[in-house]
């Protein structure tokens, strides 16, 4: 039988994680604090603790930092930990603090299913979901190779933006012919 903590101090968040991972075989402990964790750790053992970032006045950060403090010397046994971040921002707090996974809110079924899988198999998880989304954008170039839209050599060969349209030098009309 799998244990996981969940713990945050916002109902509607325990209730969206549990919605997911709750599952027969799997013990659920339910913890609202900081301090409420520890003692779900110290007491069960559990295979997975997940944590929101946000919990009163002991988050998901300082608990973190707490667990790996506490196994470090012995008094602890290593639990997994999976973050539940509020922003892009924020995976600097997770990796810093030693969790093996984290996910950006706003939280989804799959990515949380997928997270806690793989983190209870032995794994990480970092979500990507952080990451800005690259965007390109095709770009048409001129017989000398410039790129509409982009600086290019204006009057007296002074860069210049092309505001979409391929200036040769010494052209001011701005229709590019």
């Amino acid at each position: 039988m799998q244990t996981i903590v969940v713990a945050s101090d916002a109902p509607s968040v325990r209730a969206e994680v549990l919605g997911v991972i709750a599952e027969p075989g799997t013990e659920i402990i339910e913890a609202h604090s900081g301090p409420e964790v520890l003692e779900a750790v110290a007491d069960s053992n559990p295979d997975l603790v997940i944590l929101d970032l946000q919990m009163g006045n002991m988050g998901a950060m300082a608990v973190c930092v707490d667990m790996r403090l506490e196994e470090s010397y012995g008094a602890l046994p290593h639990v997994p930990v999976l973050m539940l971040l509020d922003r892009r921002a924020d995976v600097f707090l997770a990796r810093r603090s030693g969790a093996e996974g984290w996910l950006v809110k706003p939280l989804d079924p799959l990515r949380i299913r997928r997270a806690a899988a793989e983190i209870l198999a032995g794994g990480t998880y970092a979500d990507d979901s952080y990451q800005p989304t690259v965007v390109k954008v095709p770009v048409a170039h001129d017989q000398e190779g410039f790129a509409a839209g982009v600086m290019q050599p204006g009057a007296a060969g002074v860069m210049q933006p092309g505001i979409g349209l391929l200036l040769r030098a010494g052209d001011t009309s701005g229709t590019g012919l």
